[in-house]
């Protein structure tokens, strides 16, 4: 999917928000700038949540009150998401993950989502993979 503007981005992302269950994993992979948060801020305001909404690159997660609830982690700082304790949200909270490559096997690949972003022209390129 192409997205020309961040409304365009929440929108996608607001269609997978009413698609997903408790113990589903969304893989968030882009570079930096590509529009991962955006997305993330998308996705929690389609399920409700009216605050901020901020890449939690320092705190490394953060949780949303919605239904269902949300847990956003931003691994970019990390070498491994070994010991963060992300494995404590996977069976009750929707799990988006940026930076997916550092969860080293964390994760139950047949639960989770894979969202790629990358520049396009002067959009962004979403490409969207449901788990197997």
């Amino acid at each position: 999917m192409i997205s020309a503007s961040e409304s365009e981005t929440y929108a996608i992302a607001g269609e997978l928000a009413r698609r997903v269950r408790p113990g589903d994993t969304i893989l968030l992979a882009g570079v930096l700038g590509a529009g991962k948060t955006t997305f993330v801020r998308g996705f929690v305001e389609a399920l409700g949540w009216r605050g901020a909404v901020r890449s939690p690159t320092f705190n490394l997660i953060q949780t949303f009150d919605t239904k269902p609830p949300v847990m956003h982690a931003d691994l970019y700082r990390l070498k491994s998401a070994t010991g963060l304790g992300i494995e404590d949200y996977l069976d009750d909270h929707v799990c988006l993950i940026e930076w997916p490559d550092r969860l080293a096997g964390l994760v139950d690949p047949t639960r989770c989502f894979r969202v790629s972003m990358e520049f396009h022209n002067s959009g962004r390129m979403i490409n969207i993979t449901e788990p197997d």
